[in-house]
């Protein structure tokens, strides 16, 4: 039976390929308060700022590629069963190949309905006020904002418990609930941490290599398969 490698992802793992991260140093994103474009609030204060800022990051979407790290993550599928859970609303992993993403975070390829969260809808275009689910109600980004539960997690959380081996790229590890997953792998699960800051050093069976995710994920890859 194939070991089963569990992949934690964040922004890290496609500021590469030209995505920038969630948010910059002053605590903005692409310029934007997150409050005013992250939130219930925000969308109901302002619904045509918050469809335009997901318009522009879904077109953004559609000019860039993904990096070599995600080309060998899609890779490692070959000699293991390799579960991905991504804190990223990008579909890079899957451009890439890898057959098996949780989106924690939800998706920007994907829109739903106001009224019914499980009303979910594929979407590559504009996404506009009087775009509508079929029952009548206003779409909106499928993308978990601020203060908005998480409904993928305790599926997460389920993957993580069956671990053989935990990989993190490109994540703070700062951002809760989804922080909360390494905790729940099996009591000594080799875990690496690949991160050119990283926030966690040291502890039990756990190798940080701090560097970028294409450069980490080489490094990487020859521990994995000698």
């Amino acid at each position: 039976m194939k070991k089963h490698i569990v992949i934690l992802t964040g922004a890290g793992m496609s500021a590469e390929s030209g995505i920038k991260t969630f948010r910059d140093e002053n605590g903005l994103w692409e310029g934007h308060d997150v409050m005013e474009v992250a939130t219930p609030e925000g969308f109901r204060k302002n619904p045509e700022l918050v469809l335009d800022f997901y318009n522009q990051r879904r077109k953004q979407l559609f000019e860039v590629k993904p990096n070599e790290a995600h080309k060998y993550l899609a890779n490692l599928e070959k000699g293991f069963s390799v579960s991905i859970i991504t804190q990223n609303v990008d579909d890079l992993h899957e451009r890439a190949g890898s057959s098996r993403v949780i989106h924690l975070h939800g998706e920007l390829l994907k829109v739903r309905s106001t009224f019914d969260e499980t009303d979910v809808l594929e979407w590559k275009k504009d996404l506009i006020l009087g775009d509508t689910c079929k029952k009548g109600y206003q779409l909106r980004p499928h993308i978990v904002w601020f203060g908005e539960d998480v409904p993928m997690i305790e599926h997460a959380v389920e993957i993580c418990e069956t671990a053989d081996i935990l990989i993190i790229i490109g994540t703070s590890m700062q951002v809760y609930p989804a922080a909360s997953l390494m905790h729940y792998v099996p009591e000594n699960t080799p875990t690496y941490f690949i991160d050119p800051k990283p926030s966690i050093n040291s502890g039990k069976n756990l190798t940080v290599i701090p560097e970028l995710a294409t450069i980490g994920i080489k490094q990487l890859i020859k521990l994995l398969i000698p």
